[in-house]
């Protein structure tokens, strides 16, 4: 089993640990130990994401080892994301021993502070996000929260979660436009709104579970992204508008002929129109003069 395989077998272990109380963590430090030893790199890390549950972890622990070495796991996992990589050299100006100790652990203390400053301004989740824009970020996390409508996807074991999914549909949006404008702005906000609309679980669901890839969802039409219900009440709108504007006709042919249910006069226009296959009799609209009653016989 490779290095990857290993590290996301225990992650879904270890998820599972997160979920409720926290009261199902009796395995977590055995699990956190043998993490430990394996050599995970960056690569590892942004695959699996395994940095964001051994966080998770450490917040709904209450065992002091488990947030111990939940700590110390997270804090040597942040050094793959240092620029250079390289420690600070120490200083190469040469001072005369005085044999105290004191004074030999003095430089050592603003470089301990630093450090402290450092772990306090790292961010809560890990890894970091791939952008520090704060229009994208916040977009996401709208993108999240939709996604999250109705607890459906606390239910999806196995599936991405709805930080990755936000953070994915994001880029996908921000890829074809490489602004934040307001076409940008535009886009997010439809596929928010279609994710929350709790008559439409059925596109959360797809998309949750892998059915529908964020490549795609970013470029569905407002139609596209409709529910099914809506897409049928859509059609017989479009089918109500195509019937009135073949009875609505400024030109046809006037006759006395025919007689309106509704007035009973004889002052009417018709129009015929083809409306089947070319072998089947075409239908005749009809327009009364009077009263502005409509119908069609074939």
């Amino acid at each position: 089993m490779s290095v990857e395989e290993e590290v996301m077998k225990i992650q879904k272990k270890l998820t599972k640990m997160t979920s409720g109380d926290g009261s199902s963590q009796d395995q977590a430090l055995d699990l956190l130990k043998v993490l430990q030893g394996l050599p995970v790199n960056l690569e590892i890390l942004t695959k699996t994401r395994i940095g964001m549950t051994v966080n998770a972890l450490r917040k709904s622990s209450s065992d002091d080892e488990v947030i111990s070495l939940s700590k110390t796991l997270i804090k040597n996992w942040k050094k793959f994301l240092s620029a250079s990589g390289k420690e600070t050299p120490p200083s190469s100006s040469k001072k005369p021993s005085t044999g105290s100790k004191d004074k030999e652990d003095k430089p050592k203390e603003p470089e301990k502070k630093e450090k402290e400053k450092e772990v306090k301004k790292a961010p809560a989740s890990f890894p970091p996000s791939n952008t520090t824009d704060a229009v994208r970020l916040k977009c996401r996390e709208l993108l999240c929260t939709a996604i999250k409508t109705d607890g459906l996807a606390e239910n999806m074991e196995g599936c991405a979660t709805p930080e990755e999914l936000a953070e994915e549909l994001e880029e996908c949006i921000y890829q074809e436009f490489h602004n934040t404008d307001n076409r940008y702005k535009n886009r997010i906000r439809s596929r928010v709104a279609n994710l929350k609309d709790s008559k439409n679980p059925q596109l959360r669901t797809n998309f949750l579970v892998g059915a529908l890839p964020a490549s795609r969802l970013a470029v569905m039409t407002a139609e596209e992204m409709a529910s099914d219900e809506m897409k049928q009440l859509r059609n017989k709108f479009l089918k109500e508008s195509i019937d009135d504007a073949q009875l609505a006709t400024v030109q046809g042919t006037k006759t006395d002929l025919l007689k309106c249910g509704k007035c009973k006069k004889r002052n009417c226009t018709y129009n015929q129109v083809q409306t089947r296959s070319a072998d089947e009799p075409m239908t005749t609209f009809v327009l009364c003069n009077e009263c502005g009653n409509r119908w069609k016989f074939c």
